[in-house]
């Protein structure tokens, strides 16, 4: 009987195959920003929905060196971190057991999972959002038409808060409304650009999407809660 206190090894039959794990190496080079085939251990992780501390993550990473040794990954660095990228002969590995359609199958990726809490997230929030924006405005009004008219650093402290509130409200909408469902075929990555932006002039469009920046980020809604 296993002892309670011991870390147990995942089941093989739970361990990701060397044909998965290719794959996703292929996925994960597919969705980075940056212009190179090769990704962290972390990333093809992630791609997997393998955690980073699990008996299946050390499988991983074992399996990353011996797929190497075997000629089917290249190893580089970057930073001093290991990266991991196909090998000619891994590429045409993949090619062979797609074409026999016995290749598994990758769970949601990172960016598809990313879009759908964030959808999800700015369906339950939005209205509270909303909320929060109408709160803003009514407290302007309310000093607006107070008798004794409020000192600067009430209307600057209000401008802060109104403009979070906004900037909430911009994200969920932009979330729930504008963000469109990510093909797994590339990268889907917020390069702050709409198709009316061509409309406009050099620096407008500059500035409209300097101020696009973080809109997907719904960490950032709770930071603080504003009005």
């Amino acid at each position: 009987m296993p002892h309670p206190d011991r870390p147990q090894r995942a089941a093989r039959s739970e361990l990701p195959s060397d044909e998965l794990l290719l794959a996703a190496v292929e996925r994960a080079a597919r969705h980075q920003a940056r212009n190179t085939p090769a990704v962290p251990a972390w990333a093809i992780l992630e791609h997997l929905a393998v955690p980073r501390r699990s008996a299946a993550a050390r499988h991983v990473r074992e399996r990353l060196e011996e797929l190497h040794a075997a000629g089917r990954l290249e190893r580089s660095s970057r930073h001093s971190v290991p990266v991991w990228a196909l090998s000619s002969a891994g590429i045409e590995h993949l090619r062979r057991v797609r074409h026999t359609g016995a290749l598994p199958v990758l769970g949601e990726s990172p960016q598809h999972r990313a879009w759908r809490e964030a959808r999800t997230a700015a369906a339950q929030e939005i209205e509270r959002f909303r909320n929060g924006v109408r709160e803003c405005l009514a407290l302007a009004t309310a000093l607006v038409d107070d008798d004794e008219p409020p000192d600067s650093d009430a209307w600057l402290e209000l401008a802060e808060e109104l403009q979070r509130a906004c900037r909430r409200l911009a994200s969920a909408s932009y979330c729930l409304y504008e963000w469109r469902e990510p093909d797994d075929s590339e990268a889907d990555l917020d390069q702050h650009a709409e198709a009316a932006d061509e409309l406009l002039d050099v620096a407008e469009r500059a500035t409209r999407r300097a101020r696009r920046a973080g809109r997907r980020n719904i960490r950032l809604w709770d930071a603080r809660r504003g009005c």
